[in-house]
Order: C-alpha cells, then structure tokens, then sequence
C-alpha cells in the first residue's frame, strides 16, 4: 500500500509539474504574440504615418510615388536599439520588407465617420506586416494588418467652411442649410434665430458665446441643431506641401511666388493660376489673353479682342475700405459669346469652351486706392459653366447665373451652371448699384439696393475677429455696400473661408456702409453631384483608419 500510494502520489507530482511547465511554455508564448502584435502594429504604424504625411501635404500622387519606398520601411535600430532584436517581413517571406497594396479608388460615396453625410472619393491602403523577437525561445510570428483610407472632399460640399475659426451670428432669423465645418474652434452666437439643419463639425471647440475678442456684449438668440454637432474630428487640409494655415492656404490664389516654383510642386499645382484654361493679364496699357499652362500660356488674345469683354475705364468708392476701386471689368456674357465663336484660339486648344479664368492685375494705381476685379453682365455663363479666380478683391454686380429670370429670388439652380468665385474678397452689388452714386451717404435712396440673385460657390478671404471688431461672421462673408433694408438678397452656393484678406483689410462695423438684407440662403444641392461641382474646385483630405486586424503569419487579407 505505501508503494502503491508512493507511486500515485509521484505520478500527481509529475502531472502538477507537467501542467505547470506547459502553462508557463503558454504564458510565455502568449507574452511573446503580445509582444509581436505590437512590433508588427509599429510597422504598420510607421508606415502610415509616412503615408498620412505625404497625403496631407502632396495628395494621392505623392502617395503612389512612395510606394516602394513604404514597403522598404520597418522598424529599425536608427529608431531605438529595441529593434535590434525583432525581424520583420511582407507576409510574403521577403524579410526586412512591409506589404503595401493600394486599393482601387471608390465611387463618389457617402462618407462615414467624423464626416458622415458627406460625399467624396476614398482610396483604401492596405499595410501588413509579420514581426518574430530573434532571441525568444518559441520563435512565435504574428501578423497585423491596417486598412488606411485616403479621403478627398470637395470642399464646396460645405455650406459653409472655414480654415480657421469661424463665428456665426445672426440679427435676424438666419437658416443654415447645408453642412457646417470649422478647422478651428467655431463660435455659435446668435442675436436671433439660428437654425443648422445639417452637421455642423469643428476641429476645435463647439462653442455657445463670442471670441473672446468680441465686446458685443450678451447673446440676444436661440440656436437649434437638426443633427447634434461634433467636435473635435479632424481637420481637413488641402495637398499644398506645407502646413494648413490660413496665411499658407492663401497662396492658391496668387501667381507663383517665384520662377523657380514647379507647376508639379504640391503648391504649384493647388494655384489656380496654373489650373484656370484662360489666363488674363491686365498692365496699364495692355490687355492680354493667355490659353493656360495646359497649353504653354501661349498667347490667344489681345488688346481688340479682349476689349470685347474686359474694360478698366471706370471707379468707384468702397466705404468699407474708405478707397476708390479701380476695376477690371469684366462682361460675363460677352465673355460667354467671345469663348463660344468656333473661331477662338481658347476654344480651339480645349476643344471646347473654357471655363475657368484667371485675372492677373499688374497695373500699378495710385497710392491710396486699390485694384479689383468687377463681374457684370453674369445671368448667362459659358456653356460649361465658369470659375473666376483672382488675387484681387472680387465685386459681384447684378444677377449672377440665373439665366431664367423667373427663377430669380428663389432657391432653384436646376438652370444654373457649375460657378465659383475665389478671390481676396468678395463684394455683392446689387442690380441697382451705380458708381456715380457710390460716394453718396447710406441715408440716400440713390445707394438703395434692389433685390438680386447670385448662384455660385465662393471662396475668399475675411478679416478676422480682433479686440473690439467682430468680423462680420459668415452671415456678413459676403459684403455690402448699399442699403439692403427690405431687399432680399438670394444667395445658393457655398461659402468658403479660407485666408485673411491681404488687399480689402478694413474691419466689419463701421458707418455708412450698408444696411443688411433679408437672407434668402441656401446650400446648392447641385454641388451633391460631382458633375455639377465648379469647375476646379478644390478637394479637402483627411486620413482614417477603416479596419485593424491580426493575422495568422503569412497572411495578406483578413479573413
């Protein structure tokens, strides 16, 4: 009996010590895959991170360029001596290497995420990486995959946009139709009614209140959400090589800072002056059309032709900026007509009618008063639409792209065409301005207003917020110079922010400037559809992670 129980008692003794040293072999093992989970998630990281990097600051194009040189990417002793001691492989048995593979560009779709309801185009990157410790003694391998989406969105997708802060107030019931997105803090602070029927979305703080800067005193309003707002996502960036700053942003709008500058560069090509088909140059002597860089910006035009659509020889006074305008005006119809003639060297080199134009405003005017680029004459655009870009301040005068006069003053843009504004600022004058009454008081029924339609996209610049001058917000983005009281101005589009002004800088507030309109605004929904979208309209991006998963080792796609 004592042999028997001596033997049973050594046979539970060797089992427990058995059990003991598999649990310890698979507690070492299980620490070894969590440790090698992590390695291959730090491949995959420093990868995407560089793909992030690249994608914010030079688009899609800059991404496929590194291809390669993302798969040659691992973590390495450069990066800390911890990684030393690991291997890393494709999944594909090619060791010192990562899986890269670009996913094929989506449809224009609905978005999900920070960005839901939104629509644009998203590319899916797929990164693995297989990751082994050298000196462990189980030689465990484990995989990690990461989906990257690139994503571009069109930045005329917003109602309103801005690159910044962005305020919203409001002395009158204000209603904001489309989506709402600030790349800073947004202050929501109205004085009435304010309505945001869809998201509203702000990299920084959502706040009910003024700036800081603003001495207005107590809000006076109510504000309503349809869909409750979000903050923080994160911010959306245009592909310009470098940081997104207002001040930097601004550069799309101005002719190359240097000769030097490639049009390839990530901000050569976000310049509309290297995008537009038709490039205007305006001295004090001489008007010249230019085809644009598509073509070599050969000439196609001067001084008798272009004078059929552009003329300099009038002015007037802008309260606001308390100087005398000095316009190139351009006639918006008879710049249609002069692009449709089959004739045309414009038309000849695209094959069809331009649309879109640059106004390069070299004349040099007296000090004191300021150069600016004047619409007119614009219910009828080019038949594929038109995009007006300038660095000069931008006035608007009369309808704009309404060639159905019994849809003026409504929110019908199923006659419009594709348009968009870009300038320092832009100014509306209504159908009943006159340059010869400009210099008159406000109290003068001779700078009435009359109620005017304009239907088109626009992005410019504002003078923000500073001690004691509020800015306007964007219920004032577009600005006045005439007394609005009673006169309904309708605006469809999409307002973008993006850059303080350079040229027009007076701040928002003073007298004798304008009375302000009854609002009838809308986001156009046209914009929904990317045919519709004016043309050269630039898209904003933003990087997101779509899937994370482990894989078994030598894997490329999740189960």
């Amino acid at each position: 009996m004592t042999l028997i129980m001596t033997a049973v008692a050594l046979a539970l003794l060797a089992g427990m010590m058995s059990w003991s040293a598999g649990n310890a072999r698979l507690a070492a093992r299980s620490n070894e895959y969590t440790r090698a989970v992590a390695a291959a998630e730090a491949a995959t990281e420093k990868i995407n991170t560089r793909m992030a990097s690249d994608y914010l600051n030079g688009g899609e194009l800059q991404v496929v360029a590194n291809l390669n040189s993302y798969r040659a990417t691992i973590p390495t002793g450069s990066d800390s001596s911890y990684w030393t001691n690991w291997e890393f492989n494709d999944a594909q048995g090619n060791i010192g290497s990562t899986f890269v593979q670009q996913g094929a560009v989506s449809n224009y779709q609905v978005l999900t995420g920070a960005y839901a309801g939104l629509t644009g185009f998203a590319s899916t990157y797929t990164v693995v990486s297989d990751a082994r410790e050298l000196d462990a003694p189980q030689n465990v391998v484990a995989g990690v995959l990461e989906a990257v989406q690139l994503t571009r969105i069109p930045i005329f997708q917003f109602a309103m946009y801005s690159s910044g802060e962005m305020e919203v107030s409001c002395g009158q019931p204000f209603e904001v139709t489309g989506p709402v997105h600030a790349n800073g803090p947004l202050y929501v602070e109205p004085d009435s009614a304010l309505t945001f029927d869809s998201g509203v979305t702000a990299v920084g703080n959502i706040v009910l209140g003024r700036d800081p800067l603003d001495t207005r005193g107590a809000l006076g309003g109510t504000v309503t959400y349809h869909i409750p707002p979000v903050s923080p996502v994160p911010p959306l960036t245009l592909p310009i090589g470098a940081t997104n700053t207002p001040q930097a942003v601004r550069e799309i709008i101005e002719p190359p800072a240097s000769p030097f500058e490639l049009p390839s560069s990530p901000i050569g090509s976000a310049r509309y002056y290297n995008q537009c088909d038709v490039l205007l140059i305006v001295s004090n002597t001489n008007f010249v059309c230019l085809s644009g860089l598509f073509n070599g910006f050969n000439t196609i035009a001067t001084n008798t032709q272009v004078a059929l659509f552009v003329n300099t020889n009038s002015s007037f006074f802008d309260w606001r900026e308390h100087k005398t305008i000095f316009p190139i005006n351009i006639n918006v119809g008879a710049l249609a007509t002069w692009s449709t003639n089959s004739t045309n060297a414009i038309r000849t080199a695209l094959g069809n009618a331009p649309y879109s134009i640059y106004i390069y405003d070299k004349r040099t005017l007296p000090a004191g008063d300021l150069g600016a680029v004047r619409l007119t004459n614009g219910m009828q655009l080019p038949p594929r639409g038109l995009t007006v870009a300038t660095a000069d301040p931008l006035y608007v005068q009369g309808h704009y792209n309404q060639p159905v006069a019994a849809n003026l003053g409504t929110n019908i843009t199923s006659t419009c065409l594709p348009a968009s504004l870009v300038a320092d600022a832009i100014t509306i004058l209504s159908v009943n301005w006159s340059d010869g009454n400009s210099l008159n008081l406000l109290t003068s029924p001779t700078r009435n207003a009359a109620p005017t339609t304009v239907n088109a996209a626009i992005l410019a610049g504002e003078m923000d917020t500073t001690l004691g001058h509020y800015s306007g917000g964007m219920e004032n983005f577009p600005r006045f110079l005439e007394s609005w009281t009673g006169r309904t101005f309708t605006y469809n589009g999409s307002m973008v922010k993006m850059f303080p002004s350079l040229y027009a800088t007076n701040v928002w507030g003073q007298t004798n400037v304008y009375n302000p309109p009854p609002r009838n605004w809308a986001y156009d929904i046209n914009f929904n559809d990317p045919s519709k979208l004016p043309p050269l309209t630039p898209s904003l991006q933003v990087v997101s992670r779509s899937q994370w998963a482990t894989l078994a080792p030598n894997q490329t796609s999740a189960p």
